[in-house]
């Protein structure tokens, strides 16, 4: 299968069957042996699903009439070429000939793709300027999106709307135990990898270009990890001291969990908990990577009195199910496959969990509620609603050099000091 067809496999996966990219991804990925054949399939699915609605609006303009269902597989292959031909370095005739090609057999496909992508090369000026003049292709975000964005940041629209459609940078966290961020600086340059400290997280590094993981310095012995400063925040918030208990709910992958267990030199208990038996694979994987030891279980987070035993924590992360609006530059597939009416069922299990979570405190414990969203029902809501039905809870007010003060929580908008969209709030049950 050439490397074109693999990515039209891909992405048909996801905007026909809703698979994840991540998903659809893994499973052509495997099959694949040369890295940079590998890379390049990534690349081409990666930059089609982020600027789908704009790709989509342009390939509208020069059909006649859409192409049928069963025919997704060409809809994709003409969306490659259109990107690879607007955003690649691909020389035009290689990104014709080679998307003609990946048609196979279906010779009516082959001079319709041909055709296709001839008129938009003469045509491009034209075309391009067309989807500036769209609220949806030149934002290349759904409709429901940018109105539901420009409802809680009306000001900050435009710049979260185009920070969604960046690559982020490659964030590292360096595991505390084993080394500190200076350190490991200094053994990053002796692999000529460049990477700059991030001055309110002490285990944060960016990377100035992203690296394979197998080329990072002590990667497979535990050293390193990757994941967003946003995310690594939740590790120093909990303020995790020498023996006590701690709960992660829906810690799938596991990066907080190991994040907490890092900046321990003593025994603390943890209790990691997430509801998909498959990503837990993941968690026991990290764990055993970074030399961490937890207590492993699959669970409901809606239904603890199924796993919990009547035990009480000192300390839980509530990582709660949410939108994920603030980690779209990294999971671009959101805005394809997310719909407004997950909002409203996903605040009712937020406000669920966070309402069943608070019942395993200990008093004078601490809760820390997270979410990847930047929508204020999702967050400064959530909390605002809890604190009003919750007289023993008393919000922590969190003063940092990091995102923005809310009324209650504080907010991490995507981009901001180059992270990803956050939120947290921090509670102490009285």
């Amino acid at each position: 299968m050439s490397l074109r067809k693999s990515a039209a496999t891909v992405l048909s996966k996801v905007v026909k069957d809703g698979q994840s990219l991540t998903v659809a991804l893994d499973g052509i990925l495997e099959s694949i042996e040369n890295s940079r054949d590998r890379a390049f399939i990534q690349a081409l699915c990666y930059g089609v699903v982020r600027h789908y609605h704009r790709l989509d609006f342009i390939l509208r303009q020069l059909l006649s009439k859409p192409l049928r269902k069963k025919d997704t597989d060409i809809t994709m292959l003409l969306l490659i070429g259109l990107y690879q031909l607007q955003y690649m370095r691909v020389k035009s005739h290689a990104a014709v000939s080679e998307t003609v090609s990946a048609a196979n057999k279906k010779s009516w496909a082959k001079s319709l793709i041909n055709g296709v992508l001839r008129q938009y090369m003469r045509e491009q000026q034209s075309f391009e300027q067309k989807a500036d003049k769209d609220d949806v292709a030149g934002n290349s975000h759904p409709e429901w999106l940018i109105n539901i964005i420009k409802n809680d940041w009306p000001e900050q629209t435009q710049c979260l709307l185009s920070e969604n459609n960046k690559q982020p940078p490659m964030t590292l966290r360096v595991n505390l135990r084993q080394s500190n961020q200076q350190d490991y600086v200094d053994l990053l340059a002796k692999h000529s990898i460049s990477a700059k400290t991030i001055s309110f997280c002490a285990s944060a590094l960016v990377l100035d270009q992203p690296v394979a993981v197998e080329k990072l310095p002590g990667f497979n012995d535990g050293m390193v990890s990757v994941q967003d400063t946003a995310a690594q925040l939740a590790a120093e918030l909990l303020d995790v001291q020498a023996g006590q208990s701690v709960l992660d709910l829906c810690a799938a992958p596991g990066g907080k969990t190991a994040a907490i267990l890092e900046r321990q030199t003593k025994s603390i208990s943890m209790l990691a908990v997430d509801i998909d038996e498959d990503r837990l694979g993941r968690v026991r994987e990290n764990m055993q990577r970074l030399k961490l030891k937890a207590n492993i279980m699959a669970g409901d987070a809606t239904k603890p009195g199924e796993w919990v035993q009547e035990q009480m924590f000192d300390r839980i992360l509530v990582d709660a199910p949410c939108s994920a609006l603030g980690v779209i530059r990294r999971h671009p597939d959101i805005k394809i496959l997310r719909r407004e009416a997950d909002i409203e069922e996903l605040q009712a299990i937020q406000q669920k969990i966070l309402t069943l979570a608070w019942d395993l405190l200990m008093p004078e414990g601490v809760l820390l509620y997270a979410t990847c969203s930047i929508l204020k029902q999702e967050n400064e809501q959530q909390i605002e609603c809890f604190l009003n039905s919750h007289a023993n809870a008393e919000e922590v007010v969190i003063n940092a050099g990091w995102g923005v003060k809310r009324h209650f929580g504080r907010q991490i908008l995507t981009g901001d000091q180059g992270m990803d969209g956050f939120y947290y709030a921090k509670l102490i049950k009285r």
